[in-house]
């Protein structure tokens, strides 16, 4: 199988950078972790600092964006890690995903309180993984019986 750079307009990969934004590997997209850089940077010089819902929400799309580039759509993701530099900020994370994905059939999460992220004024930072031949909404329940 031969992994696919995934190139998206909306989340261009950086020509200094020493990573990747996604791959497409098969059915499979793994994405790196996502800020809302610039755009929290540039609410910060104006005085107006995105919360962590603005900030949730705008990551939320980046991670759309490349696996709309890799040929699916945002209920192809399974799995986020969430990076919160305050873990008080979890409830309004918590809604943003919400309020992107729909309910009930929100991909698996993890959520980590860490010290810092790589600027000041950002507050949370998503990776993900998708499949392409997964549609979670489309999600039933195990039953017991099947096992």
């Amino acid at each position: 199988m031969t992994p696919e750079k995934i190139h998206c307009p909306q989340v261009p990969d950086l020509p200094t950078a020493s990573w990747t934004n996604g791959w497409r590997i098969g059915q499979e997209v793994v994405m790196s972790g996502m800020t809302a850089h610039p755009a929290t940077r540039e609410a910060a010089e104006r005085g107006a600092p995105l919360g962590a819902y603005e900030q949730a929400m705008r990551v939320l799309k980046k991670l759309e964006a490349l696996v709309v580039a890799a040929g699916g759509h945002k209920h192809n993701i399974v799995k986020t890690v969430v990076y919160l530099t305050d873990i008080t900020d979890k409830d309004e994370v918590g809604r943003a995903r919400r309020d992107f994905f729909g309910t009930p059939h929100t991909p698996c999460s993890t959520l980590v309180a860490v010290s810092a992220l790589v600027f000041p004024e950002l507050r949370v930072e998503i990776d993900a993984w998708a499949r392409l031949d997964v549609d979670l909404r489309l999600a039933q329940p195990l039953s017991s019986k099947d096992n």
